[in-house]
């Protein structure tokens, strides 16, 4: 955590926000060639790839919390990150440019995003969250990713040896990109957050709304920017595989591994209402996905708004 003079904290945020931009455009660039290469489609990699990319600052800084200071910055981290990335990342990206959601993350990812969704609260509804919820988020993750490997193994089964032939190389080049844009992404979070924490915890603030808020809006920043730019690039299948593949990620992994290490405490003041919004705005995704093949401009405001709402209830 640094605190400094406030010089110190704006050269912080502006840093970050550039290390941020700078990654955003290294990690798509970079992967969208490395799919090029391999034969996989955008959608696969942005549920994979991309998304554990930008899930590693959720990850990192919910571990970090539970064990320095309590499981509730870790909670309040994901609950807040997973609700930002459907409100926040993907509202904004649809105002960019309507989001084309593909069969495949609809038919086989969006399912286990929801069943993260139930799974945490579901776990979590007698007030915590133990060892054995955590092996049960953890074995939920390796079913996930038998699922994906036996698709990208199927899509490389299909390739022609003729399609093989007009495909590019893989390059050194695009691998570096791809560290360095998850380096730079994780980096420009942590110096973003690490100001805005500093003088809510100063302030008085619970854990539990620090994760809420700064830690969770500053650590779905990785999703934003790399949602972002592939939605103005064009690479709309990006945004929505990373949004559903990083709620994935954040539930499963880092609400898992947390469990496992030390039992989670859920307040009633959670239950009653940082659940009940992740379940509604998971709903309105799947709804909004199933209405249609693609998440307008129209939708992508109505998600701002209901993330706008939201936020404003979290202040006491």
């Amino acid at each position: 955590m640094l605190i400094g003079s406030p010089l110190t904290e704006l050269l912080l945020l502006v840093g970050g926000a550039a290390l941020l931009y700078a990654g955003a455009e290294l990690l798509v660039r970079g992967a969208r060639d490395l799919a090029l290469a391999v034969g996989l489609k955008a959608s696969t990699v942005g549920v994979t790839v991309i998304a554990f990319a930008t899930t590693a600052p959720e990850l990192f800084v919910s571990l970090l919390g539970a064990v320095t200071v309590s499981t509730d910055v870790g909670l309040g981290t994901i609950l807040g990150s997973n609700i930002a990335n459907i409100g926040l990342v993907l509202g904004v990206s649809a105002l960019i440019r309507p989001l084309d959601v593909s069969d495949t993350v609809f038919e086989r990812h969006v399912p286990f995003m929801v069943l993260a969704a139930l799974l945490l609260v579901g776990l979590g509804w007698n007030g915590r969250i133990g060892r054995p919820g955590g092996l049960l988020m953890l074995g939920t993750l390796v079913a996930f990713t038998v699922v994906v490997m036996r698709r990208i193994r199927r899509t490389q089964s299909n390739i022609s040896t003729a399609d093989r032939a007009e495909m590019p190389d893989a390059s050194l080049r695009d691998i570096a990109a791809v560290v360095g844009g998850i380096v730079a992404l994780v980096l420009g979070s942590q110096w973003l957050i690490d100001g805005g924490e500093s003088l809510l915890s100063a302030a008085g603030f619970s854990d539990i709304f620090i994760g809420l808020t700064v830690l969770a809006l500053g650590t779905s920043l990785p999703e934003l920017a790399a949602s972002l730019v592939a939605a103005v690039r064009g690479e709309a299948e990006f945004s929505v595989g990373n949004v559903v593949g990083s709620n994935i990620y954040n539930v499963l992994a880092v609400i898992g591994i947390i469990a496992v290490i030390r039992p989670i405490g859920v307040s009633a003041g959670v239950r009653g209402f940082e659940f009940p919004a992740l379940l509604a705005f998971t709903a309105v995704l799947v709804g909004l996905m199933y209405r249609g093949e693609r998440i307008s401009r129209v939708d992508g405001a109505a998600l701002v708004v209901g993330y706008g709402i939201f936020a404003y209830l979290l202040f006491p």
